[in-house]
Protein backbone atom coordinates (compact mmCIF):
# COMPACT_ATOMS: atom_id res chain seq x y z
CA UNK A 1 0.00 0.00 0.00
CA UNK A 2 1.20 3.28 -0.66
CA UNK A 3 2.64 5.55 2.39
CA UNK A 4 -0.29 8.18 1.32
CA UNK A 5 -2.79 5.47 1.59
CA UNK A 6 -1.62 4.39 4.97
CA UNK A 7 -1.75 7.85 6.26
CA UNK A 8 -4.86 8.59 4.74
CA UNK A 9 -6.71 5.25 6.24
CA UNK A 10 -4.69 6.55 9.69
CA UNK A 11 -6.33 9.91 10.02
CA UNK A 12 -9.56 8.90 9.37
CA UNK A 13 -9.46 6.14 12.14
CA UNK A 14 -7.54 7.78 14.97
CA UNK A 15 -8.67 12.05 14.02
CA UNK A 16 -12.05 11.14 12.62
CA UNK A 17 -12.25 8.31 14.52
CA UNK A 18 -14.09 6.76 11.98
CA UNK A 19 -13.91 2.72 11.16
CA UNK A 20 -16.08 2.16 8.22
CA UNK A 21 -14.46 2.54 4.56
CA UNK A 22 -17.59 3.14 3.27
CA UNK A 23 -17.80 5.99 4.36
CA UNK A 24 -14.14 7.29 3.46
CA UNK A 25 -15.11 9.24 0.13
CA UNK A 26 -11.63 10.37 -0.37
CA UNK A 27 -10.98 6.63 -1.26
CA UNK A 28 -11.75 5.06 -4.66
CA UNK A 29 -14.92 3.14 -4.90
CA UNK A 30 -13.65 0.15 -5.74
CA UNK A 31 -10.91 0.36 -2.86
CA UNK A 32 -12.98 0.55 -0.19
CA UNK A 33 -14.13 -3.04 0.19
CA UNK A 34 -11.12 -4.05 -0.29
CA UNK A 35 -9.98 -2.29 2.72
CA UNK A 36 -12.61 -2.80 4.86
CA UNK A 37 -11.21 -6.77 4.39
CA UNK A 38 -8.32 -6.59 5.25
CA UNK A 39 -7.68 -3.38 7.68
CA UNK A 40 -10.94 -2.68 9.41
CA UNK A 41 -12.67 -6.03 10.56
CA UNK A 42 -15.19 -5.92 12.58
CA UNK A 43 -13.23 -5.69 16.04
CA UNK A 44 -15.99 -5.38 18.34
CA UNK A 45 -19.77 -5.69 18.12
CA UNK A 46 -21.87 -3.68 20.68
CA UNK A 47 -24.19 -6.47 22.53
CA UNK A 48 -25.90 -3.84 25.17
CA UNK A 49 -25.73 -0.48 26.22
CA UNK A 50 -26.36 0.56 30.12
CA UNK A 51 -26.16 4.17 31.83
CA UNK A 52 -26.69 5.68 35.33
CA UNK A 53 -25.70 8.75 36.82
CA UNK A 54 -27.85 10.95 34.54
CA UNK A 55 -25.72 9.34 31.32
CA UNK A 56 -22.66 10.43 32.99
CA UNK A 57 -21.48 6.56 33.31
CA UNK A 58 -22.27 4.27 30.39
CA UNK A 59 -21.27 0.55 30.46
CA UNK A 60 -21.06 -1.27 27.11
CA UNK A 61 -20.37 -4.77 26.79
CA UNK A 62 -19.18 -5.70 23.56
CA UNK A 63 -19.04 -9.12 21.40
CA UNK A 64 -15.43 -10.22 19.89
CA UNK A 65 -15.13 -12.21 17.03
CA UNK A 66 -15.24 -15.38 18.42
CA UNK A 67 -17.75 -15.18 20.81
CA UNK A 68 -16.16 -13.82 23.97
CA UNK A 69 -17.22 -10.87 25.51
CA UNK A 70 -16.18 -7.93 27.21
CA UNK A 71 -17.03 -4.72 28.64
CA UNK A 72 -16.17 -1.09 29.50
CA UNK A 73 -17.18 1.82 30.90
CA UNK A 74 -17.43 5.73 29.73
CA UNK A 75 -17.29 7.94 32.95
CA UNK A 76 -18.04 11.88 32.31
CA UNK A 77 -17.10 14.65 34.62
CA UNK A 78 -18.00 18.20 34.15
CA UNK A 79 -15.45 21.41 34.04
CA UNK A 80 -17.16 23.45 36.97
CA UNK A 81 -18.39 23.31 40.73
CA UNK A 82 -19.03 20.05 42.18
CA UNK A 83 -18.46 18.39 39.28
CA UNK A 84 -15.30 19.64 38.64
CA UNK A 85 -14.42 18.82 42.09
CA UNK A 86 -15.41 15.59 41.55
CA UNK A 87 -13.00 15.35 38.18
CA UNK A 88 -10.19 16.67 39.99
CA UNK A 89 -10.53 13.91 42.89
CA UNK A 90 -11.05 11.44 40.75
CA UNK A 91 -8.03 12.32 38.56
CA UNK A 92 -6.22 12.63 42.59
CA UNK A 93 -7.09 8.44 42.96
CA UNK A 94 -5.60 7.91 39.82
CA UNK A 95 -2.30 9.82 40.83
CA UNK A 96 -3.24 12.09 37.89
CA UNK A 97 -2.98 15.95 38.03
CA UNK A 98 -5.84 18.02 37.14
CA UNK A 99 -4.72 20.25 34.38
CA UNK A 100 -2.02 20.31 31.70
CA UNK A 101 -1.22 16.88 29.64
CA UNK A 102 -3.94 16.37 27.08
CA UNK A 103 -3.56 17.41 23.59
CA UNK A 104 -7.62 17.45 23.21
CA UNK A 105 -9.16 20.89 21.67
CA UNK A 106 -11.89 22.01 23.61
CA UNK A 107 -14.08 24.78 23.04
CA UNK A 108 -13.31 28.28 24.85
CA UNK A 109 -16.95 28.88 25.89
CA UNK A 110 -17.65 25.90 27.75
CA UNK A 111 -16.20 24.80 31.00
CA UNK A 112 -13.61 21.15 30.02
CA UNK A 113 -15.49 18.31 30.54
CA UNK A 114 -13.22 15.35 31.77
CA UNK A 115 -14.14 12.11 29.94
CA UNK A 116 -12.24 8.97 31.60
CA UNK A 117 -12.67 5.46 29.29
CA UNK A 118 -11.62 2.17 32.01
CA UNK A 119 -10.98 -0.53 29.32
CA UNK A 120 -10.32 -4.10 29.06
CA UNK A 121 -7.24 -6.15 28.64
CA UNK A 122 -8.49 -9.84 28.57
CA UNK A 123 -11.80 -11.47 28.13
CA UNK A 124 -12.09 -13.10 32.08
CA UNK A 125 -9.46 -12.63 33.90
CA UNK A 126 -6.81 -15.40 35.70
CA UNK A 127 -5.91 -14.17 38.95
CA UNK A 128 -9.18 -15.53 40.26
CA UNK A 129 -9.72 -12.85 43.41
CA UNK A 130 -12.52 -13.79 45.15
CA UNK A 131 -14.03 -10.58 45.99
CA UNK A 132 -13.98 -9.75 41.97
CA UNK A 133 -16.77 -10.68 39.60
CA UNK A 134 -14.39 -11.14 36.42
CA UNK A 135 -11.64 -12.60 38.68
CA UNK A 136 -14.60 -15.57 39.40
CA UNK A 137 -14.84 -15.52 35.87
CA UNK A 138 -11.93 -16.95 34.71
CA UNK A 139 -9.43 -16.36 32.04
CA UNK A 140 -10.82 -16.84 28.22
CA UNK A 141 -8.36 -14.88 26.25
CA UNK A 142 -6.18 -12.16 25.95
CA UNK A 143 -7.36 -9.07 23.97
CA UNK A 144 -5.01 -8.18 20.79
CA UNK A 145 -3.97 -4.70 20.53
CA UNK A 146 -6.17 -3.48 18.21
CA UNK A 147 -9.45 -4.46 20.67
CA UNK A 148 -7.82 -2.61 23.06
CA UNK A 149 -7.68 0.70 20.95
CA UNK A 150 -10.52 0.04 19.39
CA UNK A 151 -12.25 0.43 23.06
CA UNK A 152 -10.93 3.78 23.19
CA UNK A 153 -12.07 4.96 20.00
CA UNK A 154 -15.71 3.87 20.01
CA UNK A 155 -15.86 5.77 23.50
CA UNK A 156 -14.13 8.61 21.83
CA UNK A 157 -16.82 8.37 19.13
CA UNK A 158 -19.51 8.51 21.38
CA UNK A 159 -18.17 11.82 22.69
CA UNK A 160 -17.26 13.29 19.62
CA UNK A 161 -21.17 12.04 18.70
CA UNK A 162 -22.45 13.81 21.85
CA UNK A 163 -23.30 17.96 22.56
CA UNK A 164 -19.89 17.94 24.75
CA UNK A 165 -16.80 18.87 22.90
CA UNK A 166 -13.43 16.96 23.27
CA UNK A 167 -12.75 13.46 23.35
CA UNK A 168 -11.88 11.22 25.67
CA UNK A 169 -9.27 12.50 28.09
CA UNK A 170 -8.39 9.80 30.44
CA UNK A 171 -7.62 5.91 29.76
CA UNK A 172 -7.45 3.65 33.17
CA UNK A 173 -6.74 -0.18 32.21
CA UNK A 174 -8.86 -1.10 35.15
CA UNK A 175 -11.82 -3.12 33.18
CA UNK A 176 -11.88 -6.77 32.57
CA UNK A 177 -8.30 -9.03 33.10
CA UNK A 178 -5.13 -8.47 34.58
CA UNK A 179 -3.09 -6.03 32.15
CA UNK A 180 0.42 -6.87 32.68
CA UNK A 181 -0.38 -10.40 32.44
CA UNK A 182 -0.86 -9.53 28.24
CA UNK A 183 1.57 -6.82 28.93
CA UNK A 184 2.58 -7.06 24.85
CA UNK A 185 -0.86 -6.48 23.94
CA UNK A 186 -1.30 -3.45 26.62
CA UNK A 187 2.09 -1.56 25.60
CA UNK A 188 1.31 -1.52 22.11
CA UNK A 189 -2.36 -0.38 23.02
CA UNK A 190 -0.61 2.13 24.92
CA UNK A 191 1.67 3.06 22.02
CA UNK A 192 -0.88 3.40 19.44
CA UNK A 193 -2.63 5.71 22.47
CA UNK A 194 0.04 8.10 22.78
CA UNK A 195 1.06 8.83 19.07
CA UNK A 196 0.72 11.31 17.40
CA UNK A 197 -2.04 11.89 14.96
CA UNK A 198 -1.68 10.45 12.30
CA UNK A 199 -0.23 7.13 14.40
CA UNK A 200 -2.06 7.08 17.20
CA UNK A 201 -4.69 9.46 19.66
CA UNK A 202 -1.82 11.81 20.57
CA UNK A 203 -2.70 11.35 24.51
CA UNK A 204 0.01 11.87 27.29
CA UNK A 205 0.98 8.88 28.75
CA UNK A 206 0.36 11.05 32.57
CA UNK A 207 -3.38 10.67 31.26
CA UNK A 208 -3.45 6.92 31.31
CA UNK A 209 -3.53 4.60 34.07
CA UNK A 210 -2.07 0.66 34.01
CA UNK A 211 -3.19 -1.54 37.38
CA UNK A 212 -1.80 -4.95 37.97
CA UNK A 213 -2.55 -7.46 41.65
CA UNK A 214 1.44 -7.57 41.51
CA UNK A 215 3.26 -9.03 38.76
CA UNK A 216 6.72 -7.98 39.72
CA UNK A 217 8.69 -8.44 37.11
CA UNK A 218 6.10 -7.27 34.50
CA UNK A 219 6.34 -3.91 37.02
CA UNK A 220 9.74 -3.87 36.40
CA UNK A 221 9.48 -4.16 32.63
CA UNK A 222 6.98 -1.37 32.69
CA UNK A 223 9.79 0.92 34.26
CA UNK A 224 12.14 -0.11 31.90
CA UNK A 225 9.66 0.90 29.11
CA UNK A 226 10.62 4.81 29.62
CA UNK A 227 6.78 5.43 29.41
CA UNK A 228 5.55 7.43 32.41
CA UNK A 229 1.89 5.99 32.84
CA UNK A 230 0.36 5.86 36.33
CA UNK A 231 0.93 2.53 37.40
CA UNK A 232 -2.12 1.53 40.13
CA UNK A 233 -1.37 -1.73 42.38
CA UNK A 234 -4.34 -3.76 43.47
CA UNK A 235 -2.85 -3.88 47.21
CA UNK A 236 -6.06 -4.83 49.25
CA UNK A 237 -3.70 -5.94 52.05
CA UNK A 238 -0.91 -4.77 53.77
CA UNK A 239 -0.04 -8.42 55.33
CA UNK A 240 0.54 -11.62 53.34
CA UNK A 241 -1.86 -13.47 55.81
CA UNK A 242 -4.75 -11.19 54.39
CA UNK A 243 -3.69 -10.69 51.19
CA UNK A 244 -2.73 -15.03 50.19
CA UNK A 245 -6.69 -15.22 50.35
CA UNK A 246 -8.09 -11.71 48.92
CA UNK A 247 -5.11 -11.57 46.23
CA UNK A 248 -3.71 -15.47 45.61
CA UNK A 249 -1.36 -14.52 43.48
CA UNK A 250 0.43 -13.36 46.43
CA UNK A 251 1.71 -16.83 47.05
CA UNK A 252 4.17 -16.02 44.44
CA UNK A 253 4.74 -12.40 44.76
CA UNK A 254 4.48 -11.13 48.75
CA UNK A 255 3.22 -7.83 49.68
CA UNK A 256 7.10 -6.58 50.30
CA UNK A 257 8.24 -7.65 46.77
CA UNK A 258 5.37 -5.87 45.62
CA UNK A 259 5.60 -2.59 47.18
CA UNK A 260 9.31 -2.87 46.31
CA UNK A 261 8.57 -3.02 42.54
CA UNK A 262 6.18 -0.26 43.18
CA UNK A 263 8.29 2.31 44.93
CA UNK A 264 11.03 1.15 42.00
CA UNK A 265 8.85 2.68 39.73
CA UNK A 266 7.98 5.56 41.20
CA UNK A 267 11.83 6.46 41.37
CA UNK A 268 12.45 5.57 37.78
CA UNK A 269 9.44 7.38 36.40
CA UNK A 270 8.88 9.81 38.64
CA UNK A 271 5.09 9.22 38.56
CA UNK A 272 3.39 8.83 41.95
CA UNK A 273 2.00 4.83 41.95
CA UNK A 274 -1.73 4.42 43.12
CA UNK A 275 -2.30 1.99 45.71
CA UNK A 276 -6.18 0.66 45.23
CA UNK A 277 -7.46 -1.01 48.52
CA UNK A 278 -11.34 -2.68 48.41
CA UNK A 279 -12.35 -2.42 51.97
CA UNK A 280 -13.51 -5.70 53.23
CA UNK A 281 -16.13 -5.80 56.64
CA UNK A 282 -13.74 -7.42 59.21
CA UNK A 283 -11.24 -8.91 56.73
CA UNK A 284 -8.90 -6.37 55.92
CA UNK A 285 -10.50 -2.77 57.19
CA UNK A 286 -8.94 -3.31 60.89
CA UNK A 287 -6.89 0.19 62.75
CA UNK A 288 -3.85 -2.49 62.98
CA UNK A 289 -3.96 -3.21 59.10
CA UNK A 290 -4.46 0.71 58.77
CA UNK A 291 -1.49 1.39 60.93
CA UNK A 292 0.91 -1.62 58.99
CA UNK A 293 -0.18 0.27 55.60
CA UNK A 294 1.24 2.73 56.22
CA UNK A 295 4.20 1.49 58.09
CA UNK A 296 4.95 -0.46 54.77
CA UNK A 297 4.55 2.96 52.65
CA UNK A 298 5.69 5.21 55.18
CA UNK A 299 9.49 3.30 55.72
CA UNK A 300 9.90 3.08 51.41
CA UNK A 301 10.04 6.81 51.40
CA UNK A 302 7.55 9.80 51.34
CA UNK A 303 5.60 11.55 48.37
CA UNK A 304 5.45 8.26 45.92
CA UNK A 305 2.40 6.75 46.56
CA UNK A 306 -1.76 8.10 47.28
CA UNK A 307 -3.75 5.33 48.59
CA UNK A 308 -7.56 5.31 47.35
CA UNK A 309 -9.31 2.87 49.94
CA UNK A 310 -12.47 1.49 47.92
CA UNK A 311 -15.62 0.86 49.54
CA UNK A 312 -16.35 -2.81 48.56
CA UNK A 313 -18.76 -3.43 45.29
CA UNK A 314 -21.45 -6.05 45.93
CA UNK A 315 -20.93 -8.92 43.56
CA UNK A 316 -23.54 -11.88 43.33
CA UNK A 317 -22.99 -14.51 45.90
CA UNK A 318 -19.98 -12.60 47.57
CA UNK A 319 -19.96 -13.71 51.21
CA UNK A 320 -18.35 -10.77 51.40
CA UNK A 321 -19.55 -6.88 52.29
CA UNK A 322 -18.22 -3.11 52.41
CA UNK A 323 -16.75 -1.99 55.30
CA UNK A 324 -18.90 0.22 58.30
CA UNK A 325 -18.67 3.90 57.80
CA UNK A 326 -16.97 3.86 61.30
CA UNK A 327 -14.54 1.26 60.06
CA UNK A 328 -14.13 3.25 56.89
CA UNK A 329 -13.32 6.80 58.64
CA UNK A 330 -10.93 5.42 61.15
CA UNK A 331 -8.35 3.43 58.70
CA UNK A 332 -8.41 6.80 56.31
CA UNK A 333 -7.39 9.30 59.07
CA UNK A 334 -4.83 6.24 59.77
CA UNK A 335 -3.36 6.69 57.05
CA UNK A 336 -3.90 10.54 56.54
CA UNK A 337 -2.12 11.22 59.78
CA UNK A 338 0.45 9.38 58.66
CA UNK A 339 1.29 11.60 56.04
CA UNK A 340 -0.04 9.48 53.11
CA UNK A 341 -2.46 11.33 50.55
CA UNK A 342 -5.56 9.29 50.90
CA UNK A 343 -8.97 9.66 48.85
CA UNK A 344 -11.76 7.34 49.45
CA UNK A 345 -12.82 6.04 45.73
CA UNK A 346 -16.19 7.90 44.70
CA UNK A 347 -17.55 4.93 43.08
CA UNK A 348 -19.40 5.16 39.68
CA UNK A 349 -21.85 2.92 37.80
CA UNK A 350 -22.06 0.82 40.86
CA UNK A 351 -25.81 0.45 40.04
CA UNK A 352 -25.31 -1.04 36.60
CA UNK A 353 -22.47 -4.07 38.16
CA UNK A 354 -19.90 -1.19 36.35
CA UNK A 355 -18.03 -0.18 39.17
CA UNK A 356 -14.92 -1.43 40.49
CA UNK A 357 -14.65 -5.68 40.67
CA UNK A 358 -18.14 -5.72 38.99
CA UNK A 359 -17.63 -6.15 35.55
CA UNK A 360 -19.20 -9.47 34.73
CA UNK A 361 -19.41 -9.39 30.59
CA UNK A 362 -23.32 -9.95 31.59
CA UNK A 363 -25.98 -8.33 30.19
CA UNK A 364 -27.73 -5.98 32.95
Amino acid sequence: MPSFRADQLSRHYFARLNGDPATMTDLPAQARSTVADALFPSLLTPVAVVDADDGDTIKALWQLHDGARVESVLMRYGGGGDTGRRADAELAELGQESDGGDQFTRRADIAPRRVTVCVSSQAGCGMGCPFCATGQLGLTRNLSTAEIVDQVVAASREVADSTEAGRVSNVVFMGMGEPLANYSAVMGAVARLTAPVPDGLGMSPRRITVSTVGLVPRIRDLADAGIPVTLAVSLHAPDDEARDELVPINSRWKVADVLDAARAYAARTSRRVSIEYALIRDVNDQAWRARLLAEQLTSRGRGWVHVNPIPLNPTPGSRWTASRSSDERTFVDILRQAGIPTTVRDTRGRDIDGACGQLAAAET
